[in-house]
């Protein structure tokens, strides 16, 4: 009567063993990637691997080329970076193993990359050639090669791409007023819908947290392009017109990068170009609703993930300073100096800390958002950009 449990049992022996061997070896400890992060080291083509619930470093990575613009995006289970260098490489890194399984030199200038929502596509958005290309997440196999082109022919610089649902991207081309959208479900032949007469020279763009609105900086003129992605056939139609340098021409140090932007409740939190302010917009009719005035000319506005502050570095010569704004009083309640040259900031999954890359100190600072106090101080070599795993569930990351 106990002969079938029993031998159940005995099946389900050489699985139990096999996974005690595995957790017992003491070279390969298990850990989770939920608290894990990428700091790029600018100067030296490298990143630190670290650890956000410990604030700590675990690891650095080598080999990576030029790093000058590099971003990056991480697979669905969080488990492999990939890293696109202005130099044109794309590289995969294997968080858990700590080192490089993968790199493609794809293109000959390139300032960062998308992948997928289901994982299984990374596309790259290049300077040079102009386009963007499109490769087997698992393999690294180019699987399509979009030309991003000017009304006579000409290539143009894409920017701005990033993921929709389904196997799709958005992006835009500098060069050509345009914005595309191409839908990938089958990559050896994608299906690019365009859109032209978006405004002059849009030079980065963002999508809404639920894939619906993609919008785009136009450095030509005044104002933003808006796409609704979810309308049969998309259009764009300009926002905020008037709200820059048409108003007070200024000089423009450092591009605000709207990758970084903002959204708490209903309102969205723009950096305004050559402008000493932060636009707010509000999501259901986006139009400005309020402008907040701010330390310098922003680059970065990033809403801590319960939307409660908003946090604000700057291009020089104010790239020393970072603001916090209440989103309940719509005005900067603090003004921090955590170190020369604040190049990136990003927040813990839940919002608990902030960690600011502190470039000209060879710094990163993590400071605790409601305290404002410093919890540590890690060494980094020329330090830009942070990206955490959690990146990996949020659409536009």
């Amino acid at each position: 009567m106990k002969r079938r449990p029993l031998l159940l049992g005995l099946a389900a022996l050489p699985l139990l063993a096999s996974g005690c061997a595995t957790l017992q070896q003491p070279d390969a400890p298990l850990v989770g990637t939920g608290d894990l992060g990428l700091v790029v080291e600018r100067a030296t083509g490298s990143v630190l691997l670290v650890n956000t619930t410990h604030r700590s470093i675990l690891a650095r990575v080598d080999g990576l080329g030029d790093l000058s613009h590099a971003s990056l995006v991480f697979s669905r289970d969080g488990r492999h970076a990939y890293v696109f260098g202005r130099d044109g490489a794309l590289t995969r890194i294997d968080l858990l193993t700590r080192r490089i399984t993968a790199r493609e030199q794809q293109a000959g200038n390139s300032i960062g990359g998308a992948i997928s929502a289901d994982g299984t596509l990374v596309a790259a958005q290049n300077y040079t050639p102009g386009g963007v290309k499109v490769f087997d997440a698992d393999t690294l196999a180019l699987r399509a090669d979009i030309p991003a082109l000017t009304a006579d022919g000409q290539r143009s610089r894409v920017v701005g791409l990033v993921d929709l649902p389904g196997r799709r991207f958005i992006y835009s081309l500098f060069d050509a007023d345009a914005i595309c959208i191409a839908d990938c479900t089958d990559p050896a032949r994608p299906r690019v819908t365009r859109i032209d007469g978006i405004g002059h020279q849009p030079y980065d763009a963002l999508v809404t947290p639920n894939g619906r609105h993609y919008i785009a900086g136009l450095f030509g003129e005044d104002g933003l392009a808006l796409v609704d992605t979810w309308a049969e056939q998309p259009v764009a139609r300009r926002i905020l017109a008037g709200y820059g340098r048409g108003q007070q021409p200024l000089p423009v140090f450092k591009m605000p990068h709207l990758r970084g932007w903002a959204v708490a409740g209903r309102h969205a939190y723009l950096p305004a170009i050559g402008r000493h302010e932060v636009l707010v917009v509000d999501t259901t009719t986006w139009e400005e609703v309020g402008r907040i005035p701010v330390a310098g000319q922003p680059v970065f506005v990033m809403a801590r993930p319960d939307g409660r502050q908003v946090w604000v570095n700057f291009a020089v010569p104010d790239y020393h300073r970072v603001q916090v704004i209440d989103t309940v009083a719509q005005r900067v309640a603090a003004t921090l100096q955590p170190g020369k040259a604040v190049m990136h900031m990003e927040f813990t999954p839940r919002g608990e800390s902030v960690w600011i890359s502190c470039r000209d100190d060879d710094k990163v600072v993590v400071l605790d958002t409601a305290s404002l106090a410093t919890q540590a101080s890690l060494p980094a070599r020329a330090p830009s950009g942070i990206f955490f795993t959690a990146r990996a569930q949020r659409m536009g990351f």
